[in-house]
């Protein structure tokens, strides 16, 4: 592995551990060039996916970018990082194990909002009005009516229209 201070080819491993639930190896390590610390994870890798854009573009699937925005919308919500790496494994698990290697992004995203849902409401709202392009007060409206809590009702008793 090689070292990202110093771009040594030479690195040691310094502690191997079993990570999120099992599913993944966290090694520590250290260069002996530069004497930069680090942490790695080794993760099993069922096939390669694919994601098919809106537009028809096609990318590569990264684990990282679906993590990032998933923390984006968990942003200083009281929410354990534990949890969140379980999430964001059974969604990648998910994608894996469906025998397809193209994924639309459509399916990624719902598949998000519906982890971010079970997480959190306020992070569920926030991926849904950027993922679902809100443009209005209604767009948030209806989705709190989905969710079925007492905010919704709080809404219509307070100012209309705007």
């Amino acid at each position: 592995m090689r070292c990202p201070f110093c771009q040594s080819e030479d690195t040691q491993v310094k502690d191997s551990r079993p990570a999120e639930d099992g599913a993944a190896i966290r090694r520590r390590r250290v260069c002996p060039d530069c004497g930069g610390r680090f942490t790695t994870f080794e993760r099993v890798q069922l096939r390669d996916l694919q994601v098919v854009k809106k537009n028809g573009r096609k990318a590569p699937f990264d684990r990282d970018k679906l993590a990032k925005s998933m923390e984006i919308a968990l942003r200083k919500r009281p929410v354990d990082p534990d949890r969140v790496e379980r999430a964001v494994s059974g969604i990648v698990r998910q994608l894996e194990s469906s025998g397809e290697t193209e994924i639309a992004s459509e399916e990624i995203g719902n598949l998000v909002m519906e982890a971010l849902r079970n997480l959190d409401d306020v992070a569920y709202v926030r991926f849904a009005s950027v993922y679902r392009n809100f443009r209005e007060p209604q767009d948030f409206h209806d989705l709190l009516g989905q969710l079925g809590g007492n905010i919704a009702g709080t809404a219509d008793s307070g100012k209309s229209g705007s």
